[in-house]
């Protein structure tokens, strides 16, 4: 992922028992220097493209087709607003097959819940919205004949639930390509070191040692 290579370094002290001196340091990346797509745009719909990853598709894949670069995945990642990729990424069908296989194990046809099938009447005005849950015992008056009741109910199986879960995160939005260079240059310039007792240059600090600072 190229979003290491944006963070800064940090000298850490380093506590290795081949450190040639108490002054010996390790430069390391600074996992703490975080970031995140600004709040004055994560609200302007006219800044992204609404997308659908493909199926089976992982960020650097979207990224090389939306951006024409792998390593920006975790721009994709940033402005849809994925923290924990595993989590938070559709699943291919295999994949979910075997995760909801797993999960649920011989209940995976099981019945999860009831909800509601769309009416409409005559007119073609909706009378009941679908997928509302509901019991399976739900009725209301038929729309033709108000002597009589509908049971405009169907069965959701858990295969079914977890289908449609993964099916929605599949639809993200992505930065759109005019405002990625903009979203770089604040991207690095957000990473440089304000001056302060850790600053050695704008992209690298150093942490406390405190085996010069607290003598053993």
């Amino acid at each position: 992922m190229g979003y290491f290579r944006e963070l800064p370094d940090l000298q850490y002290q380093s506590f290795l028992s081949d450190s040639l001196s108490s002054q010996s340091y390790l430069t390391v990346k600074n996992l703490f220097r975080r970031n995140k797509l600004r709040d004055d745009l994560s609200g302007v719909f006219t800044v992204f493209n609404k997308y659908e990853i493909p199926e089976g598709s992982r960020p650097e894949l979207v990224a090389e087709e939306f951006y024409g670069d792998a390593e920006l995945d975790w721009v994709v990642l940033m402005t849809a607003g994925i923290i924990n990729v595993r989590d938070e990424w559709p699943l291919s069908n295999y994949h979910l097959y075997k995760y909801a296989e797993e999960k649920y194990g011989t209940a995976l046809n099981d019945i999860r819940y009831y909800e509601t099938k769309e009416v409409k009447d005559s007119s073609g005005r909706l009378i009941l919205p679908k997928e509302k849950v509901v019991d399976s015992t739900f009725t209301i008056p038929d729309p033709a004949d108000y002597s009589a009741t509908l049971n405009p109910v169907r069965s959701v199986t858990n295969w079914e639930y977890e289908v449609r879960e993964n099916d929605k995160k599949s639809s993200i939005y992505l930065l759109r390509r005019e405002y990625l260079q903009q979203f770089l240059n604040d991207m690095r310039q957000i990473m440089l070191y304000d001056r302060s007792s850790q600053y050695v240059t704008e992209d690298l600090a150093a942490t406390e040692n405190t085996r010069v600072t607290i003598p053993q």
